[in-house]
This record gives C-alpha cells, structure tokens and sequence, in this order.
C-alpha cells in the first residue's frame, strides 16, 4: 500500500491511494499511462519548481552543473539558458565535488545497498527490486565507475535537503524528465 507521506509515480490506473490526490500522466518513454499520487499537504511543502531560468556559464549545452549548496541541478540548454531542478543531496561526510560522466541510464531500477551502507545501515534489504518503494525512484543515471547516481526517489519530502549518501535525488516526475534530456556520456559537474 502507497502510505499516504510519500509521492509515488505507479505504472497503471485505477489504483487508490488514501488522503493522496492522483493525476494521470504519459511516460515519456514508454507511452504507457502512468498515475501521480501525492499527499497534497506534503507535495506543497515540499515543492521545488522545475523551470527554465537563464543560466550564463561556460559549460556547453547538454551539460548538467549540480550546485550541492544552493541544491539544485542545472541542465544547460543554448543561449545561456538551463532547466533547473531541486535536488537532494550528500549529507555532510557524504558530500562531494567533481566531474563525471552518465555511463548508464535505467528505468525503475533495482537497488542493492553496498556493502560500506549496509555496514551503518544493517536493516536495509540486500536487494530491492524497481518500484514506487525503491529508494531509486523512477529513474537513475550511474555516474561514472562510482557508486553515485543522479535518481529519482520515494522520499520526495528529501528533495532540497542534504540527507544521501552523496547519490542526487530528484522528485520522480523531475528526474523523467532529466532523463529524457540526458545521454550517456553527459558530462555532470558537482561543485560545492
């Protein structure tokens, strides 16, 4: 059952979701009906609008900037534009500052804790497949040969603070979107 805190992106129609409002939405990739639900209340405190803003930088367009400070992703766009998003990010000892390239994209992705988290958090499961509870989210992009990721979330209330352990997390519906702008081989730049 969706509890009622969380906002979870679910494949299908038709589902309930006690105290949530829903909105059918198209999944950019598969076409298929996707339905939004999301505490109203929690959705509104927490909300961090995706939208176009100038953005003058020397980054070439396609490029996405992760300003971990201000917690927000840029993906640059021509003539010094970029879409903006907010995000979550490192908690403090987690943080980082870098560049990196996306070597992988997936869809729902399934989750194993590494070992270095495991050890800190001994409760978590071993494995989690893709789905609205996955820690990932809707979408993930693997930076690098790291065990970091741009992905998406089922803690939306998470989004604009610095609470990881050093992945970027966006509100599922934010990091679709990214998704669907974003390569392989993007380059991401993380600055503190």
């Amino acid at each position: 059952m969706i509890r009622s805190a969380r906002l979870a992106l679910v494949a299908g129609l038709g589902l309930l979701a006690m105290g949530s409002a829903a909105r059918a939405e198209i999944d950019p990739l598969t076409r298929q009906p996707l339905v939004v639900y999301a505490d109203p209340a929690k959705a509104q405190a927490t909300a961090i609008p995706r939208e176009v803003v100038d953005y003058p930088t020397r980054q070439a367009p396609g490029t996405i900037v992760i300003d971990s400070t201000a917690r927000r992703l840029y993906f640059i766009l021509a003539g010094g534009k970029a879409v903006r998003y907010g995000v979550g990010v490192g908690r403090p000892g987690f943080d980082w500052a870098g560049s990196q390239t996306i070597t992988r994209k997936a869809e729902w992705p399934s989750w194993r804790p590494p070992s270095q988290m495991l050890k800190r958090r001994p409760d978590l499961p071993h494995f989690m497949p893709g789905g609205p509870e996955n820690p990932l989210g809707a979408r993930a992009m693997y930076l690098g040969s790291t065990l970091y990721r741009i992905h998406g979330s089922n803690e939306p209330e998470t989004i604009g603070q610095a609470v990881s352990s050093g992945c970027i997390r966006m509100l599922n519906e934010d990091v679709i979107d990214l998704y669907e702008r974003a390569r392989v081989g993007t380059r991401v730049v993380v600055a503190r």
